[in-house]
């Protein structure tokens, strides 16, 4: 039977005359705690791709950089992640990457170093392009979407469209020049080559570099003129180093991989696309340096290229690019810094902070500082003290935080093949916020398809 609402009446049955509201008190949680002590935090946010479960509630963690700027949790979808080797960085990005294709948006994989992503790309249905000397090869003044969409528009927008096609190709160039010769152009030498590339650009669709090479050789006069000279044999003087230099790079070391039209042009409507380079890792850094570079400009052309679609770009390996040459970062900078605006989120992977100490100038050392600055969410794998320490003087982290990430750094145990402890476990970090730490857990094919190991086994 159900008690009435003001209790039962006979004597003794809770008989009510009149309810009272209830109190309301307001406390610190260092107080109420005393009075109800089931206080916790406000949980983990249910926006995006699930990832795991709280290590301490057991909630599901859900991660999507998009969704998370859009739920206003963060200022922009850019996601730094840092770890050692084996501790899974690539798994959780492989996650989110499954996520974000479910949620509509199309992965891009710019530069694929090992290669860890292309069997995933290929089971989702996506594109996999293999870049190296007798495979694809990518022609780095190629505009790709950015060149059709410019020549089906009019007006002041065409022409906004063309200047910034123009300043894609002009800075590319500029930074494989700068990595061939290990050394910056000089202003005289940009002010030619933006000319030469004006030049092309009224002549043929696409150039090329050989077609860059062949318009210096052959000096017209509105290269004279941009060069301020009416004399052959002077202007043979101002553009000779650059002419050397563009030849290494149709006949040096990098001959084969840049020197000619793109093979295989992005497919726009792939879920993904994966651009491997591991071929071209092989044969040295700089070629795998100017293979990231001319990747992650020929990916962000297929961004700026098309509207009303987000995207997840994927840069793994990020240092390995910008320490072929002084300048480098400058370059990588410029591309990255206007994600927000594009509907892109960005994922950037690297193994320490370390490797900031190796690029070549404090200048290049303080912008590449600022990947991490930008990057509104940091993700957090196995690292020792010291790398902790480095973090925390950009990413704030608390005693606890670095006693919990600094216990996944290393096995506790000698035995063979007991479990890394920090394989799967992670700590999210987005401001001043406590972080999140979360247990992944791999389902279904996901044990085949995130495994890194099978060649060492």
């Amino acid at each position: 039977m159900k008690t009435p609402a003001r209790g039962w009446r006979e004597p003794y049955g809770g008989r009510a005359v009149h309810v009272e509201v209830g109190v309301e008190f307001q406390a610190t949680t260092a107080q109420v705690c005393g009075l109800f002590p089931f206080v916790a935090g406000s949980g983990s946010p249910a926006v995006g791709t699930p990832i795991g479960r709280h290590q301490l509630f057991g909630e599901v963690v859900c991660l999507d950089p998009l969704a998370w700027l859009r739920a206003g949790l963060v200022t922009n979808p850019g996601v730094f992640v840092l770890g050692q080797p084996g501790t899974g960085k690539s798994t959780l990005v492989k996650r989110l990457i499954i996520g974000a294709i479910a949620f509509g948006s199309t992965a891009l994989i710019l530069g694929d170093t090992k290669p860890d992503y292309t069997m995933l790309v290929e089971h989702v249905g996506g594109q996999v392009i293999h870049v190296g000397r007798g495979l694809d090869r990518i022609n780095p003044l190629d505009a790709g979407p950015l060149g059709a969409t410019v020549r089906t528009l009019r007006g002041a927008e065409a022409e906004r469209m063309r200047w910034e096609m123009r300043g894609r190709r002009l800075s590319l160039l500029m930074a494989l020049c700068t990595l061939i010769r290990e050394a910056p152009i000089t202003n005289v030498e940009e002010v030619i080559l933006g000319r030469a590339i004006d030049l092309l650009d009224e002549r043929l669709t696409e150039p090329t570099v050989p077609d860059v090479l062949a318009v210096l050789e052959e000096g017209p006069e509105a290269l004279r003129a941009a060069a301020r000279t009416d004399h052959s044999d002077r202007y043979r003087e101002r553009v000779n180093d650059l002419v050397f230099t563009l030849e290494l790079l149709c006949t040096g070391s990098l001959a084969g991989v840049f020197d000619g039209p793109t093979t295989r042009p992005l497919d726009l409507t792939a879920p993904a696309v994966s651009v491997d380079i591991s071929r071209v890792g092989a044969a040295g850094d700089k070629l795998l340096t100017a293979a990231m570079l001319c990747t992650w400009a020929y990916g962000f052309a297929m961004v700026d290229g098309t509207a009303g679609r987000s995207y997840l770009g994927v840069m793994d390996e990020l240092w390995r690019a910008l320490r072929g040459a002084p300048g480098l970062v400058e370059y990588a900078d410029s591309l990255t810094r206007l994600n927000r605006t594009k509907g892109m989120a960005s994922i950037m992977i690297t193994h320490s902070l370390a490797d900031l100490e190796a690029l070549p100038t404090e200048e290049d050392r303080a912008k590449a500082r600022g990947f991490i600055d930008r990057s509104a969410i940091t993700v957090l794998a196995g690292l020792p003290p010291r790398e902790l320490a480095r973090v925390s003087e950009i990413t704030r982290l608390t005693g606890p935080e670095q006693e919990l990430v600094a216990s996944w750094s290393a096995p506790d145990s000698w035995q063979p093949g007991a479990r890394h402890p920090g394989r799967g476990k992670y700590l999210i970090k987005t401001g001043d916020r406590l972080g999140i730490p979360v247990e992944l857990a791999l389902v279904g094919v996901e044990h085949e398809l995130y495994d890194t190991d099978q060649a060492i086994r």
